[in-house]
């Protein structure tokens, strides 16, 4: 998973609140365990239009104008992520690009499956984030700098915002660290204690394994 500290970078604003897991990546792409791949699928249902039994664009959406087409950090309104709790998700959006998403808040599940995955959730009062939303409609290419080790989302004209962010979060996003990853610092320690109850309980133990 690639570390995350400082990120300078074009905005895409979805201006909807409560973006559910099903819009994020519909259910007919969850078969895949792969995580890769997934990024052309995102918010499929808005994205692409149907047309003679052709599948094309849609002008309308956001992420199909072509100002946005680099965007790495997306702007939502409240409750982003809700419903299912599909790992598929953050797959999505980190395979799209995105490596942070700025709410006034986010659906528990969702949150924790996209710290496993490298995304920085941003969570900033509901009046910021409409003049966010402000911002990026009146300056094209608008863009943001995020300082996760200070916890701070610094805008053009020089405004700073400071967002929460969970210690261990926080950790896990700075050193690009899932929770595999995490426990597997800790292997020496790991492959000991598993020796010393061999030791301890060899009928526990199937042969010697």
């Amino acid at each position: 998973m690639e570390a995350f500290t400082v990120l300078e970078a074009l905005v895409a604003p979805l201006d909807r609140p409560n973006v559910d897991t099903d819009a994020i990546i519909p259910k007919q792409f969850l078969k895949t365990i792969e995580r890769q791949g997934l990024g052309k699928h995102l918010f499929d249902a808005w994205r692409y239009l149907e047309k003679d039994g052709t599948q094309i664009d849609n002008p309308d959406f956001i992420l199909n104008q072509p100002i946005y087409a680099d965007a790495r950090i997306l702007l939502a309104r409240e409750n982003f992520g809700c419903g299912s709790s599909r790992e598929h998700a953050p797959w999505a959006l980190a395979d799209y690009g995105f490596r942070a998403i700025i709410a006034p808040s986010f659906a528990d599940i969702f949150a924790n499956n996209c710290v496993q995955n490298g995304i920085v959730l941003i969570r900033l009062p509901a009046d910021v984030v409409d003049h966010l939303f402000h911002e990026v409609a009146a300056n094209p290419g608008y863009r943001l700098r995020i300082d996760l080790p200070a916890q701070e989302v610094q805008t053009m004209g020089d405004s700073r915002y400071h967002f929460p962010m969970d210690a261990g979060h926080k950790h896990k996003l700075l050193h690009g660290l899932d929770d595999i990853q995490l426990t597997l610092q800790h292997e020496e320690a790991i492959r000991t204690y598993e020796a010393a109850r061999r030791q301890a309980a060899p009928w526990l133990f199937r042969d010697g394994v």
